[in-house]
This record gives structure tokens, C-alpha cells and sequence, in this order.
């Protein structure tokens, strides 16, 4: 049998290429090492004059200085400590609020608007009024950064909760699921894609929480370094102290991107051209 269209080209599918192995790193590392390179470069020929910022040199070794004096490690304990504490409790009460207003229509009627409307708020706005309220000990801070980190949890639970299928969860029933097993076993497997979405953006807007934080009369911590080196035009110190919250944040990036390659491995990657 012949064809009635011999020279007709069927397409291809366009495939995504594979890469070679450790090509996605180098290409990860090029960016920053760039920045690097151009911030060397301007101390260098003094287009960054030291008061404006120091070189890389003198960053390293007062970073160095720092470590070896045990500033540095004391100080990143106590900023770790309060990131971590107020990203658990922020990502625990999220999780609870998203599951209560996403699979109850009742809890959606009740709590939605005014957890809506809290969201409106500027985080940094509560600074003062968490002063008033907390004092300015540890308490403030953290939950400052569990408010922080609540509603993005929170949108991304309960928007994920709403998605899972209504028709498995009646067939769930009818076999005899109770309530929290069906939430357990059935709802946030199937809103899994958005809770981990929700923790990856909490993970980073920790790190974000925390700088504000250590601005309420911080006497420890990398926000308290921060305001000491202010103090004695240290921009060194200065330096290094923005760049272990960039790194925090870059940490805090990663382990998001772990947990979702480890709880869905099947998902892509992304598409490699």
C-alpha cells in the first residue's frame, strides 16, 4: 500500500537532550564566581573604595578572625536556633490552618477572611507591636519569624488541599476512612506538589525573618555583629555578616529543592535544551 503523501515529514517529539554529568554545577557556581571576580576586579582598581565596601581579601580575613575568636560560631548558633524555632512553628501552624479552611468548608468560612487579612500585613510592620506585646527577648524574634513563615505555608496547604480530588476522597469514605486518616493517608499525599511548594518559599522567607528580627535590640546573634561593625565602620565585618544571610538562604534553598527530589523523585528536573 502506498502513501498518498510520500515527502511528508512526521515530527519528532522534541526531546529535552541529556547533559553531561556535572555540567549543572559548574554552570550553578559560574554566577556567583562572576560576581566574585567583578567585586575583586573594582577594590582592586579602587572603583570600591574600602569605606564603601572592603575587598575580598580583608572580608576573608575578618571572617577568619571572627571564626578563630569564636565570635562568629556563637553568634551563627544563636541566629540558626532562632530561624529554626520560628520556621517549625510557622510551617506546624500553616500546615494545621491550610488543612482546616482546605478540607472543611466550615473552617473556610470561619478562618479564610481574617487569616487573609493578616497576610496583607507587612511582617515588618508587627516589629514595634511585638516589642510592646513580647518585650525584646527571644520571644519576639521567634515569633516574628513563625508569623513570617505562616502564610505562605498556609496558602500552599490549603490551595493543595482543594485540588485533591473530591471523587477519591467519597471512594476513600466508602471505605471506611475516617477523617484523619483521610487527611492523613489521602489529602496531603495528593497536595504534596503544593506543601512542599509552601515549605521551600517558608524556608527562604525564614532567613528574611530573621534579619528583622535581629534588629529588635539584638545582644547576640548575626544581626548583633551587624550592629556592632555598624557602629565602628567595620565593612568588613559588614560584609561578612550579608553574605552568611545570603548563604543561609542559599542553604535553606537546597534543602527545599532535597526534600522535593526525595518525596517526589518522579517529578522532572526541568527540561535540558
Amino acid at each position: 500500500m502506498t502513501t498518498a503523501y510520500p515527502d511528508l515529514i512526521v515530527p519528532r517529539p522534541d526531546l529535552p537532550r541529556p547533559r553531561r554529568r556535572g555540567v549543572t554545577p559548574v554552570l550553578r557556581t559560574a554566577g556567583p564566581l562572576a560576581l566574585l571576580a567583578g567585586w575583586w576586579v573594582a577594590s582592586a582598581t579602587g572603583v570600591l573604595t574600602p569605606d564603601v565596601l572592603a575587598s575580598p581579601a580583608t572580608v576573608a580575613r575578618a571572617a577568619r578572625e571572627l571564626w578563630s575568636d569564636g565570635q562568629l560560631t556563637d553568634a551563627l548558633g544563636v541566629s540558626l536556633t532562632r530561624a529554626v524555632l520560628g520556621l517549625l512553628f510557622g510551617l506546624t501552624a500553616g500546615l494545621v490552618l491550610g488543612v482546616v479552611t482546605g478540607f472543611s468548608r466550615l473552617g473556610e468560612e470561619l478562618l479564610d477572611s481574617p487569616l487573609q487579612l493578616l497576610r496583607a500585613l507587612p511582617f515588618l510592620s508587627l516589629v514595634p507591636l511585638f516589642m510592646v506585646w513580647f518585650g525584646i527577648g527571644e520571644a519576639a524574634r521567634v515569633i516574628l519569624i513563625a508569623v513570617a513563615t505562616t502564610f505562605p505555608m498556609y496558602v500552599s496547604t490549603a490551595g493543595g488541599v482543594r485540588t485533591v480530588d473530591r471523587r477519591l476522597l467519597e471512594a476513600m469514605r466508602s471505605f471506611g476512612l475516617g477523617r484523619w486518616r483521610l487527611v492523613a493517608e489521602v489529602v496531603l499525599p495528593g497536595a504534596l506538589p503544593s506543601l512542599l511548594a509552601g515549605f521551600r518559599l517558608s524556608m527562604t522567607l525564614s532567613v528574611i525573618a530573621l534579619i528583622a528580627a535581629e534588629e529588635i535590640n539584638s545582644t547576640s546573634g548575626i544581626g548583633y555583629l551587624m550592629t556592632q561593625a555598624q557602629s565602628f565602620s567595620r565593612t568588613d565585618i559588614l560584609s561578612v555578616c550579608v553574605l552568611i544571610y545570603g548563604l543561609l538562604g542559599l542553604v535553606a534553598d537546597l534543602i527545599a529543592r532535597g526534600a522535593e527530589r526525595v518525596l517526589m523523585p518522579w517529578r522532572p528536573r526541568g527540561a535540558a535544551r
